[in-house]
């Protein structure tokens, strides 16, 4: 387990809600607390040459994520609005690969509809719209690990 999915793994746990999340794998053994104010972590490995204790203080997101904002990023755009991850994970377009997508180009959605499932820690979380509208653009790959806030679809709520 590398540095960069051990930081993912923390603010997972961050923003999930969780108090204490332990992992333990053949040699790595890694505990996550989180409190008001601070997530702690602490990892040992079971080779004494390389066992490496690490804390990490960072502020714990109490704030509902806001998964559709209004896209700026270019003028054809402009009028669109995002879709976002509310999670990091795998981002999957279908519910499982022998079924047909859950929404495609030019579909038109309604609020509380599924758009997309995306895994985390070997769940799998139905992302449903917040907006209605028709899809505009898919903007993330199937199959493809998505960060928290990060852009999914664009949408048309006209």
């Amino acid at each position: 387990m590398d540095i960069k999915e051990i930081q993912n793994l923390i603010k997972f746990v961050a923003k999930s809600g969780a108090s204490e999340v332990k992992l333990e794998m053949e040699d790595v053994k890694i505990t996550i607390k989180t409190g008001s104010s601070k997530t702690e972590t602490t990892i040992v490995q079971a080779n004494p040459m390389t066992q490496m204790p690490v804390q990490a203080a960072a502020p714990v997101a109490t704030e509902a994520a806001a998964p559709v904002t209004p896209a700026a990023s270019t003028d054809e755009n402009s009028n669109y609005l995002t879709i976002k991850s509310p999670i990091i994970g795998t981002f999957y377009r279908k519910p499982s690969p022998d079924k047909p997508s859950f929404v495609e180009v030019g579909d038109t959605i309604n609020s509380g509809d599924t758009v997309c499932v995306i895994e985390a820690m070997k769940l799998f979380n139905e992302i449903e719209s917040e907006i209605s509208g028709k899809i505009v653009k898919v903007l993330v790959d199937d199959s493809s690990p998505v960060e928290f806030d990060q852009p999914l679809f664009l949408v048309d709520p006209s």
